[in-house]
């Protein structure tokens, strides 16, 4: 996959992960738990469980399970998404879209825009014409993935906790790619 900019970043797929990338991509996850962000974890998140998150995900990049992606700047990896492949054998033309961070050091520089746009284009050209994601309602993300063209679908009460406690809900989406 050839990499990809924007302003001072470059997006590109991560072929391995190795400890330097774990390490980064922890602290991108850290800093949006910190920020509120319900994103499968609580407040507050250790350096080694989320260090071990990312390197649990080594045999899936190698065997192509799932893609990540990041983006770095010159203080190092800023954003990250996943693309996940590996589906039941009754549906092998979708993926889904999972862990779709931005540092706060990075956001409203339009690198999540372009990481939705590497992990479509990547599913794409693998020959899938469905992908899926969800996010908590009312959040930037939800208004990202509406003003990149992604179809709402409907809303799950309760589906999680905040990473400070309390339910939250989370919004449904697809994008049919051409």
């Amino acid at each position: 996959m050839t990499a990809a900019h924007v302003d001072d970043v470059q997006i590109r797929q991560l072929e391995t992960m190795d400890d330097a990338a774990a390490a980064q991509l922890a602290d991108v996850l850290i800093d949006c738990v910190d920020g509120g962000a319900s994103v499968s974890f609580m407040h507050p998140l250790a350096q080694t469980k989320a260090r071990a998150f990312w390197q649990a995900l080594a045999a899936d990049i190698a065997t192509g399970a799932k893609i990540v992606f990041v983006a770095e700047d010159a203080a190092g990896i800023v954003g990250t998404v996943q693309l996940v492949l590996n589906l039941p054998e009754n549906q092998p033309h979708r993926g889904d879209i999972s862990k779709m961070l931005v540092h706060r050091r990075g956001r409203r520089r339009g690198i999540g825009a372009a990481l939705m746009r590497a992990a479509e284009d990547c599913a794409q050209s693998r020959g899938r014409t469905l992908l899926v994601l969800d996010t908590v309602p009312g959040s930037a993300a939800a208004r990202l993935y509406e003003r990149l063209g992604w179809t709402y679908v409907g809303t799950i009460p309760d589906f999680a906790l905040w990473p400070n406690g309390g339910l939250t809900p989370t919004n449904f989406y697809y994008r049919k790619l051409a």
